[in-house]
């Protein structure tokens, strides 16, 4: 059968519908289409891979009885393929087998809905994965689309996690964590509503997962505790479950707007109840694993990998804020450029590992030299620039001279038992002996002050090396 994609421009969420029931891709498409999505149809599960693969959607609406594959199939080729594994699948089947939903699960399944479905939990539950979805993207994505390293996750994230029961009901509490223990690694803890909160220690990892009582009347409460954990830096990212007796998972279906990641129900037995928490602890890791990427990949974008210190790009950026700091208090700053002499004598005669070695000893000196609130870092191969704010001329040069004799006082040791004798040489200007500093701001600002650095630097190498030149004599 032909792919039927819907022409709706400027729609928030493409949708992927996989059915081969025509009327039901049809209600779908209304559905779906009144809420501003955009619906994309495919009658096959080939049709529906071939798709997913191509039109990258945000989020899959899968029948398990198709013509070609089974939603089961469908399900592992998705979470199989790079290309789509991240996606969010909610599974709607026609059948109300526990094992057809079990199976769902361990393919790879965020949600399943057995017809007869309440539309209004339905449509709270996808607004609630694409608002995730997108969360993560808007992360991920850096300037100008343009995502931030992100390698391959190593696998599937299978290490034990740590799972709260918050109840006030004990008995129903201890009868639950008896029947999940058995089919779940992941360390049960008990809770009571009043204490779900305070129990989060500060500098303590949170736990992965709670599983919020919404019982005997506590729908209200649960929910409230439910804002509370999301607007809190310590548990907002963490998988949050409501537990509703039988049959009432409407009564809190605005929990799915309010964020949480699943609504358990009393009826369920305990193997799907440890399945759908185990689909909410897969999601919430691949979601860890994505932030991490992210700072990492911020990390490496300041940072320079081999000594630890910031880049040029980095210290471009605080150097202008430190002199917009200074025209606002009066307060002067130093400026450096520092080059290790003779260093690629190092790289030439004992390789380039033992110039690994020399950067890094000679940039932990530095940093022994230095107060916290000065800046470090390195600009080039062997180059440094340092920043010291309000400083006067003589504290300035007392410094630079600090420096000089830090990296000269004793040999640098090799692995191999080598000592280099190594000598630093440093260019110095003051802020206030910029003429245009004053008119100056941002990158112009930076490049002049640095220039200036760098030309006192020369001087010092032709003077003959391992000594301070102040930029004012270097005219």
């Amino acid at each position: 059968m032909m792919t039927h994609r819907c022409g709706f421009q400027g729609m928030d969420g493409k949708i992927l519908i996989i059915d081969d029931v025509a009327t039901n891709r049809i209600v779908f498409k209304v559905k779906l289409g009144a809420a501003q999505y955009s619906p994309i149809m495919a009658a096959g599960g080939i049709e529906g891979l071939l798709l997913a693969r191509r039109e990258q959607p945000d989020l899959i609406l899968l029948d398990l009885m198709l013509p070609d594959l089974s939603g089961i199939d469908v399900l592992r080729a998705l979470r199989d393929d790079p290309a789509t594994r991240e996606i969010p699948v909610i599974v709607v089947s026609s059948t109300s087998a526990v094992a057809d939903r079990l199976a769902a699960f361990e393919a790879g399944a965020d949600d399943v809905f057995v017809k007869p479905y309440d539309d209004d939990l339905l449509m709270a539950r996808l607004r609630n994965l694409l608002r995730i979805r997108q969360d993560l993207a808007d992360l991920t994505n850096g300037p100008d689309g343009l995502m931030f390293g992100m390698a391959e996750a190593g696998g599937e994230f299978r290490h034990p996690g740590t799972l709260v029961l918050v109840t006030d009901r004990p008995d129903m509490a201890m009868k639950l964590r008896h029947d999940l223990s058995p089919l779940i690694r992941d360390t049960i803890l008990l809770s009571g509503h009043n204490t779900a909160l305070t129990e989060v220690e500060p500098g303590r990892t949170p736990p992965d997962i709670y599983v919020i009582d919404a019982g005997e009347g506590q729908a209200e409460r649960a929910l409230r505790l439910l804002s509370s954990l999301r607007s809190r830096a310590a548990t907002r990212h963490a998988g949050i479950c409501l537990l509703t007796p039988a049959n009432a998972r409407t009564d809190v279906a605005m929990g799915f707007d309010l964020g949480a990641n699943a609504i358990l129900s009393a009826d369920m037995g305990a193997a799907e109840i440890a399945l759908r928490l185990r689909a909410v602890l897969r999601r919430k890791r691949w979601a860890d694993f994505r932030r991490e990427q992210v700072q990492d990949g911020l990390r490496l974008a300041i940072i320079d990998p081999l000594t630890g210190l910031f880049n040029r790009r980095y210290a471009s950026a605080r150097l202008a804020s430190m002199a917009d700091q200074a025209r606002a208090t009066g307060a002067t700053f130093a400026v450096m450029v520092a080059d290790i002499d003779r260093f690629k004598a190092v790289n030439d005669q004992h390789g380039h590992a033992a110039g690994d070695e020399v950067l890094v000893e000679i940039t932990r000196r530095l940093g022994l030299g230095l107060r916290a609130m000065d800046l470090l870092a390195r600009i080039g191969g062997e180059e440094f620039l340092i920043a010291v704010p309000a400083t006067s001329l003589d504290e300035a040069q007392a410094v630079a001279k600090r420096l000089c004799r830090l990296i000269e006082e004793r040999p640098v040791r090799l692995p191999g038992g080598e000592a280099l004798a190594m000598t630093l040489s440093i260019g110095l200007t003051l802020s206030d002996d910029l003429p245009a500093f004053a008119r100056l701001s941002g990158t112009d600002l930076v490049d002049a002050l640095i220039e200036r650095a760098d030309k006192a630097l020369l001087l010092s190498k032709k003077a003959g090396r391992n000594q301070v030149t102040l930029a004012r004599n270097a005219a």
